[in-house]
């Protein structure tokens, strides 16, 4: 009788161990699977970069690089192929006004000069800068020289270019939405403060 009593005693004190050595994998296998699940939520949460900002690009007369999605995703866009030296040069002071009505609501105007029309932005980088800045107080973000033909267009020109058309001359306008979406062109012939273009804007905007 004893020793059925103390086997029963060493099965229970066995039968106890195992149970706790299981609850304990049990809850680490839970809480591994938690955090893995947290880390993939996390990860999947993250805002996917649009392919029309998956750009890394150089600001104007400088060695910084700046990411198109980091920096704009989320906000309306306007990119233009810009020139100091052409018969719709004057678009830079439009081109600053609207950024500066919009620019806290989410709009951001991008400017790349480029030379690829008629040799009208020969000067170097600092000289384009310089330029922009005195005659027509440009604050909006400006970058690197840029060729945006189509056989030689860099990669966002090409990437533009084959949803809306390459630029055909100086100041083409590619207005893209907050989602990264490419909605609109227009034309050199077209002025940013266009109604046409302030009323597309302010559908993205509000």
């Amino acid at each position: 009788m004893y020793k059925s009593v103390e086997f029963t005693i060493l099965l229970y004190k066995f039968t106890h161990r195992r149970y706790a050595v299981f609850k304990t994998t049990l809850l680490a296998v839970a809480a591994t699977a938690a955090i893995s699940g947290t880390m993939a939520l996390a990860e999947n949460s993250k805002p996917t970069c649009h392919p029309n900002l998956d750009f890394n690009v150089r600001t104007l007369n400088d060695d910084k690089t700046v990411n198109l999605c980091q920096e704009y995703q989320g906000k309306v866009v306007m990119i233009v192929n810009t020139a100091s030296k052409c018969a719709f040069t004057g678009q830079y002071e439009d081109l600053e006004k609207i950024y500066a009505s919009y620019k806290d609501d989410g709009l951001v105007v991008l400017g790349f000069p480029s030379n690829d029309f008629g040799n009208q932005d020969p000067g170097s980088e600092q000289q384009i800068q310089k330029f922009c800045r005195t005659t027509y107080g440009v604050q909006f973000p400006m970058f690197q020289k840029s060729h945006v033909k189509k056989k030689y267009a860099d990669p966002l020109f090409k990437q533009l270019g084959e949803q809306g058309g390459y630029p055909r001359w100086n100041f083409y306008k590619y207005l893209i939405d907050r989602d990264g979406e490419l909605v609109e062109t227009y034309s050199s012939f077209t002025s940013p403060s266009d109604k046409k273009v302030t009323r597309k804007i302010e559908t993205l905007l509000f």
